[in-house]
């Protein structure tokens, strides 16, 4: 058991990057790799490799053991991978995601000399560009190696074996061309870079831009492929940089059209610095009495039927529905005490069973049961779909007691007193919590808001035995992790753990080490993220209800804001939505990719998660009723093909870089 204490670099375990020698590629001209030494971590546990079809990605497996000490032997990498060399599951199965098939055709021409799939993000393709120029500088000028130069330990692997190249010679020539243009290359990405951006913020952008061009084709194909897109497009693009400039000039003498002029509504005199929504009735007064607990953390009559369904707790795929019915429908609370006793949470974290019983039951009752989606059952589907991920056996002691503490609770309480509104029409409408957050993650912002100050109520202060600094890293975990669940961050987290995964593949060392605080919370970020979006994930049966769910919520928003003469949004007009093409589009631009991404990094743990989601995806292509073409009407906005652009400076950038040098 690990200690409750905040985490020391010398107890971090690493991320082992396991490479595959009979499958590695190298572009015609580069230095043959020699065969690699077993990796320096290995993982706890053998993790056996299954076949990925064309796929000649490494696996990225998670290590149990802690960094060897400075006093041993350097064990020796594997070698570096060319700038070229697959690094992701795009590949995983037969399907290929939207921005595989992007590359594949813009690459078309460059196959023959950067083998079958490409590195994604832009600052794994710059490493691997010179990490191959050095290469190919050492085999035309036969310059020893100096280690001493490259504390990076793939540098002493990285050195190409020697060969018969003569000046002159054509092999040479062509080895120094190829070089000079991958110098090149690298040299024109480098001068585009601004400052004050990440390297993460360059897959972002990019990622946005291949998103916005696959937007733009599938909206033309039909009306209702047009609304789908732009669905897409507002809730997980983040609209900050997505902002068309010459669109916001104000035409002088024009009027409004009738209608438009929004109306004033009454404000009272409330005061913004007060949490609105903790002031809920609650409904688990004496609930249980005495020092008896119940079993399961709730009074049900339907204890063993309950205990049954709580038996597969572990399982993926565990019908919520089901649980809510046998819990008195308090599924958040039984789930959330089922998952923190099995892990001794409560003990290692010397959380009172009673306490936390009263805290679950004050948030469960803060989650409004009115909404068909987001209530205490899609939190304990969340909760326990991020408890079977922190399981999977790639992360098997990777992250302390603290940091899955702190994964759970955020999951219990990421959607706490959800109005049923998503965060762009609370904007539109000036709602209190888009004023008192600026309009930025208004609802989780809000979520985060009442889940801490719930815990200031009688009885429910569950983090009371904590140090004061596990307190604070607690709750500077679980902000981070509900802020990343605000959908609008999709892409820039999904391009965070990708130039992460690539990076270290291309860098050679074949260890991906999460020894700072940046890396760690940003796998924990996207874990949560992924059991936020995990309903297409599981069983078509459960997926269904989920949809209906979702889409009951969705027409609710649209029937308020046609009665509030606003803009209906994408998706929320009853009389219009295509729900199974919407379901294909929302997995095949969103769902797939994140989940790829994952599966990459807990390969090979994944792989059922995906062929669920693909045969899901099916199901649903198979139900999609037949759609007339789009058709653009004069005078008709709705109807229009949209067009989801970047800014000017952006869009340049990427097109020098697609025509700069080999990608």
């Amino acid at each position: 058991m690990l200690s409750n204490s905040p985490v020391t670099l010398d107890q971090i375990p690493s991320f082992n990057l396991a490479s595959d020698e009979s499958r590695t590629t190298v572009p015609p001209g580069s230095p043959s790799l020699s065969p690699s030494s077993p990796p320096p971590l290995a993982p706890r546990g053998s993790l056996s490799r299954t076949s990925l079809g064309n796929c000649s990605s490494p696996s990225l497996l998670m290590a149990a053991a802690v960094a060897p000490s400075s006093g041993g032997p350097e064990p020796s990498r594997p070698p570096a991978l060319p700038r070229t060399f697959s690094t992701s599951v795009l590949n995983i199965k037969h399907r290929k995601s939207f921005w595989d098939k992007f590359w594949n055709e813009r690459s078309a021409r460059r196959a023959d000399v950067h083998g079958e799939d490409l590195i994604v993000t832009p600052f794994a393709q710059i490493l691997a560009s010179l990490r191959s120029v050095r290469n190919n500088f050492q085999c035309l000028t036969n310059v020893p190696s100096n280690k001493s130069r490259r504390s990076s330990g793939a540098a002493s692997v990285s050195t190409p074996q020697p060969r018969n190249l003569n000046p002159g010679d054509e092999a040479y020539l062509k080895l120094a061309m190829e070089t000079m243009e991958e110098l090149d290359w690298c040299l024109d990405q480098l001068e585009t870079i601004q400052t004050h951006r990440s390297v993460s913020d360059m897959a972002s952008l990019k990622f946005k831009r291949m998103l916005n061009k696959e937007l733009s084709h599938f909206s033309e194909s039909s009306r209702s492929g047009n609304q789908i897109s732009e669905y897409i497009c507002s809730t997980f693009l983040d609209k900050q940089q997505e902002l068309d400039i010459p669109s916001l000039r104000v035409d002088e003498n024009v009027e409004p059209p009738k209608g438009a002029q929004r109306k004033e509504r009454p404000r009272g005199p409330t005061t913004m610095s007060q949490i609105s929504g903790v002031n809920r009735k609650l409904c688990h007064t004496n609930s249980f009495t005495g020092e008896r607990l119940p079993t399961h953390g709730v009074e049900t009559p339907f204890e063993d039927e309950l205990g049954k369904c709580l038996m597969e707790i572990d399982r993926w795929g565990i019908d919520m529905f089901r649980i809510g019915e046998m819990s008195n429908e308090r599924p958040l609370t039984c789930v959330a005490y089922t998952i923190f006793t099995s892990r001794e949470l409560l003990k290692s974290m010397m959380i009172p069973p009673k306490t936390f019983i009263t805290y679950m039951m004050t948030v469960e009752d803060h989650y409004v049961k009115e909404n068909p989606f987001h209530n205490s059952l899609h939190a304990a589907d969340v909760t326990q779909s991020t408890h079977v991920l922190l399981n999977t056996p790639a992360l098997e002691s990777v992250f302390t007691p603290l940091e899955i503490t702190a994964a759970l609770f955020a999951a219990c309480v990421h959607d706490v007193d959800h109005p049923g509104l998503t965060n762009q029409f609370l904007i539109n409408s000036s709602s209190e919590l888009a004023l008192m957050y600026n309009d930025e993650s208004v609802l989780e912002n809000h979520h985060l808001a009442v889940a801490f100050k719930l815990l200031s109520n009688d009885g429910c202060d569950i983090f009371l035995n904590m140090t004061k600094k596990q307190r604070q890293t607690l709750r500077k975990m679980v902000i981070d992790m509900v802020l990343s669940t605000d959908m609008s961050k999709h892409m820039s987290l999904l391009a965070d753990l990708k130039t992460m995964v690539e990076t270290k593949k291309v860098a050679g060392s074949g260890v991906l080490l999460l020894d700072n605080y940046t890396d760690r919370i940003q796998v924990l970020e996207n874990l949560v993220h992924c059991a936020d979006l995990s309903n297409p994930t599981k069983p078509l049966r459960l997926y269904r209800l989920w949809v209906e769910r979702l889409m009951e919520e969705f027409f609710r928003q649209g029937d308020k804001e046609r009665e509030a003469s606003m803009d209906i949004s994408p998706m929320c007009d009853r009389h219009s939505a295509t729900i199974e093409k919407s379901q294909v589009g929302f997995i095949d631009y969103i769902v797939h990719p994140l989940w790829e991404t994952w599966a990459d990094l807990v390969h090979p743990d994944a792989q059922d998660i995906l062929d669920t989601l693909e045969e899901n995806r099916d199901w649903y292509q198979s139900a999609i009723p037949a759609s007339p073409p789009a058709e653009e009407e004069p005078g008709d906005p709705q109807r229009s093909g949209i067009r989801f652009q970047v800014t000017l400076e952006e869009g340049d950038a990427e097109s020098e870089s697609e025509s700069a040098g080999p990608m």
